[in-house]
């Protein structure tokens, strides 16, 4: 009886859960093919407990730089095609909880993209929620950034919505202990407040090079405020100004 009780009891649990809606659609289930892929590196691949750990969409993926550019610290990069919040709040315990790490930085750009699917903001704040919740549940006291959805002419139209979400993001993190946002929207606006193309690839959505440098300072400079860098690199630097 006491058996029955409690499966009836992790039945409406489960039922119950925010991600319910989410976690049986096609299109989630789909990721499930990248998140294996994860798994796997997870097992062939070893990663330093001092590591930052970089997920989230297509802009994370793609960052083919990204272990250069966040030298001296070590990295794990996690980013999957054009995820999205509910995506990657589905896939959490098995993105986040094998590894061990210094920090956590999050970007995930797509919920609301000018599509007739888009949450609205109150429901992608109520996600981040959410994923910040999975996530310390292994992680309770490691450092989290949230990098803000950057400003582009392809999403331009959708522009204050995104706004938006990402203040009800910045009032959040603002009462969590050890949760932070990063904004880039000062460096991707032009003198007249529109986006700088030329930091973009043709698609006017996912960054070139000189877009991913400019990240590059901005995100360098945010993690510095909180995460100590490896201590060889403090070395090399107190060296350099003798």
């Amino acid at each position: 009886m006491n058996r029955l009780l409690l499966s009836i009891l992790l039945l409406i649990i489960v039922s119950c859960s925010p991600l319910r809606r989410y976690q049986d659609l096609p299109e989630v289930q789909a990721w499930d093919k990248e998140i294996v892929k994860f798994e796997e590196l997870d097992k062939s691949e070893k990663y330093s407990a001092d590591a930052i750990l970089f997920a989230g969409s297509s802009s994370i993926r793609l960052w083919s730089t990204l272990e250069q550019d966040m030298a001296p610290y070590p990295i794990i990069q996690r980013g999957f095609g054009g995820s999205k919040l509910s995506d990657v709040a589905v896939y959490a315990e098995r993105i986040f909880e094998p590894h061990p790490c210094k920090a956590i930085v999050l970007f995930i750009g797509n919920d609301i993209s000018g599509s007739d699917k888009d949450k609205s903001p109150e429901e992608v704040a109520e996600l981040f929620k959410i994923l910040l919740k999975i996530i310390r549940k292994s992680h309770p006291n490691t450092p989290v950034f949230w990098i803000e959805v950057t400003p582009c002419s392809s999403r331009w139209k959708v522009w204050p919505e995104i706004q938006k979400a990402t203040a009800l993001i910045r009032k959040e993190c603002e009462k969590q202990k050890n949760a932070y946002t990063i904004r880039t929207d000062f460096a991707f606006l032009n003198s007249e407040g529109k986006p700088k193309d030329e930091l973009f690839i043709s698609d006017k959505l996912h960054l070139n090079p000189q877009g991913y440098a400019v990240w590059t300072e901005i995100i360098k400079k945010e993690l510095g405020k909180v995460v100590a860098m490896p201590a060889a690199e403090i070395t090399v630097q107190r060296s350099k100004k003798i």
